[in-house]
């Protein structure tokens, strides 16, 4: 690989989007290499990944504007396919992705972070979809995550306008769910990514299925996705021990307990 880089630690692993000269921009290449990487996770080990940029200064500048710029209209349009296509995998990934977002996170950065379960950032992260000012529209996923996040009303003022955002008002509008100095963005999402993986890993896969599904169905419908998914953890070893484990710990907590002496 010549723009990823894949680490594990323990049940952790960390993709970086690593072609700093030119802030991390996404051009073909490097999609290929991230779909090719996420093909290649173990998802029987690995229970959490982080996603991020190298450097400090950039997660993801945006798709490369030098390769797009020739593009025909059916190039386009592939390409954008292309873009959805490897975000839509890591957001139907089977196991939770966190985003770190260190720094500028424009255009296709903005919109690989939204394919992310959970974003966190540094202090001088800097989101936008500034596409319009260069006559076209988000083509990775953009117009639709972004109007989910944060609201309609918010997706269309930030397209419409292609103005960016700092770190403060991203969390103000529900964007990323936490901001930290940039030291402390990796060993945060490294101690979010272990509590997630602390969990039953099976019941977490569910739970991501049953949220990603049944956000864009009506509510009669979508309980009985969460109906299946609850059912289909029933006689795993992850439900035996849990509940187990509790029951235990409960019956230990009882017999512990001192009657009260009136002295």
């Amino acid at each position: 690989m010549e723009f990823i880089t894949y680490e594990v630690e323990e049940m952790i692993g960390i993709i970086t989007i690593n072609r700093p000269k030119a802030l991390n921009a996404l051009n073909s290449q490097v999609l290929d290499e991230l779909n090719e990487t996420l093909d290649n996770v173990d998802v029987n080990v690995i229970r959490a990944l982080i996603l991020t940029g190298a450097g400090e200064k950039s997660f993801v500048a945006g798709a490369d504007i030098g390769e797009m710029s020739t593009l025909t209209k059916a190039e386009g349009e592939a390409f954008g396919k292309k873009g959805n296509d490897v975000f839509r995998k890591l957001e139907t990934f089977p196991i939770p992705v966190i985003a770190a977002v260190n720094g500028f996170a424009l255009g296709g950065g903005c919109e690989i972070s939204m394919s992310c379960d959970i974003r966190i950032c540094s202090d001088n992260a800097v989101f936008g979809q500034p596409e319009v000012g260069l006559g076209i529209t988000p083509g990775f996923g953009g117009t639709q995550r972004l109007a989910r996040i944060v609201g309609i009303g918010m997706a269309k003022q930030m397209i419409y306008t292609a103005r960016n955002i700092k770190a403060d008002e991203a969390l103000r509008i529900g964007l990323v769910n936490a901001v930290y100095p940039l030291e402390e963005l990796i060993p945060a999402a490294k101690k979010l990514a272990e509590t997630i993986a602390k969990n039953a890993p099976i019941a977490v896969r569910n739970c991501k299925k049953a949220i990603n599904e049944g956000i864009d169905v009506n509510m009669d419908e979508a309980i009985v996705i969460e109906e299946k998914l609850f059912g289909d953890c029933f006689e795993t070893e992850d439900q035996k021990a849990g509940m187990g484990n509790f029951l235990e710990k409960d019956k230990e907590k009882k017999l512990k307990v001192v009657p009260f002496q009136n002295k």
